[in-house]
């Protein structure tokens, strides 16, 4: 049974507004308010999607590391914001992120292997055969559930028990492939591609039944379009962009939220309910998103509407807030300097979407990066 975990910014705000200050939003505090509601939702989904994720190859390792990450950065700025948060909002806050804290111990315990240590009857006798126990010893358990750590051990002799060897490693099958890499995933209940450099690969519509979450990480001068497999009714549960540099992101359609951090000169189109960009710099976002989309230590973002050829039918009569975008470590009230309205004549022309971006054999990858300005034309 699923522990039901108090949140204050979960999902039902009324009952802070008699405690909570609700100014106007050039206010710091109410700034600082809306963030971390947006950040605690954000970390609650990541540790509700950890049950889906595949132990196998670190998938499900890196997104608890991520969110130990995100509650140790959260802490820090309720910290940081002290000087302009009323001292009991603070303690709300706090109360917040200790709830957080306790959910992804005891998730992360869930995952470890049940003890075979067993009590055993008074009246059964032991079996000469097998070694008896010596009660000096003591049976080693390695902390598991313990709220000073949140069992990364165990989840590590999740992921070995876990593995077979037979089972296929999409990842790695991308580099056997030639031209355009078309890995099937059809098998897979998720979709991980990472540690590449100069390929461009396009997802078939196998790679529909493994849309329950979506990572690329560690991706350099590539070109990858997810859009088939989530345009046909089975879009992406979450998506998390990581680490990417000089690279063309399609990335198809989102249902929940997308995690953008640490890309670099790149170009990112996307449609999602949710978007939030960390630490990037240099990079443009072709955006359809229901709410504001988020940036934080972010440099030279540019963003532009949602090219029609990727459009949905739903999305095309949507409302799109790609355009209002909110900087939550620029708290001025003049507009924020770190991002911009891509100008319509920067924009990717449509044939360039469509006789380019999707493939063509007289292309290479750094042909098509070309084309559409992620790479210097020489």
């Amino acid at each position: 049974m699923e522990t039901q975990l108090f949140i204050p910014f979960s999902s039902n705000l009324s009952h802070l507004n008699g405690a909570m200050s609700s100014p106007t939003m050039s206010d710091p505090k109410e700034r600082f308010f809306r963030y971390f509601q947006v950040e605690v939702t954000a970390i609650q989904s990541q540790i509700d999607d950890l049950a889906t994720l595949s132990p196998v190859g670190g998938e499900r390792q890196d997104c608890i590391d991520t969110v130990l990450a995100g509650i140790s950065r959260l802490s820090n700025e309720v910290m940081d914001a002290g000087d302009y948060i009323p001292a009991y909002d603070q303690r709300t806050y706090s109360q917040a992120i200790k709830a957080l804290t306790e959910k992804i111990n005891e998730t992360t315990a869930s995952f470890a292997p049940k003890s075979r240590f067993q009590f055993k009857s008074k009246g059964k006798t032991t079996s000469q055969t097998e070694p008896q126990a010596d009660p000096r010893q003591r049976t080693a358990f390695s902390n598991v559930g313990s709220r000073q750590s949140p069992v990364p051990n165990a989840v590590k002799r999740d992921a070995e028990i876990s593995t077979r060897p037979s089972a296929k490693d999409y990842n790695e099958d991308v580099e056997q492939q030639s031209g355009v890499r078309k890995p099937s995933f059809s098998n897979a209940k998720s979709i991980a591609i990472y540690d590449h450099s100069g390929l461009h690969i396009m997802l078939p519509s196998t790679a529909s039944r493994a849309t329950s979450s979506g990572s690329l990480t560690n991706l350099t001068r590539c070109v990858v379009d997810m859009t088939v497999p989530t345009s046909t009714g089975a879009p992406f549960a979450g998506l998390a962009l990581k680490n990417i540099k000089q690279s063309l992101i399609v990335a198809g359609h989102v249902a929940g939220p997308v995690h953008i951090t640490g890309l670099e000169n790149s170009t990112v189109v996307v449609a999602a309910r949710q978007v939030r960009i960390h630490e990037c710099k240099n990079v443009d976002v072709y955006l359809h998103c229901a709410s504001h989309p988020i940036i934080e230590d972010c440099s030279g973002m540019r963003f532009a509407p949602l090219p029609e050829l990727y459009a949905s039918k739903s999305e095309l009569g949507a409302e799109n807030k790609w355009d209002q975008v909110d900087d939550f470590k620029w708290l001025k009230t003049e507009p924020s300097p770190n991002w911009s309205i891509l100008p319509e004549e920067q924009r990717i022309p449509e044939d360039i979407w469509k006789n380019s971006v999707c493939g063509s054999p007289s292309l290479s990858t750094d042909d098509v990066l070309r084309r559409v300005g992620v790479l210097k034309t020489q």
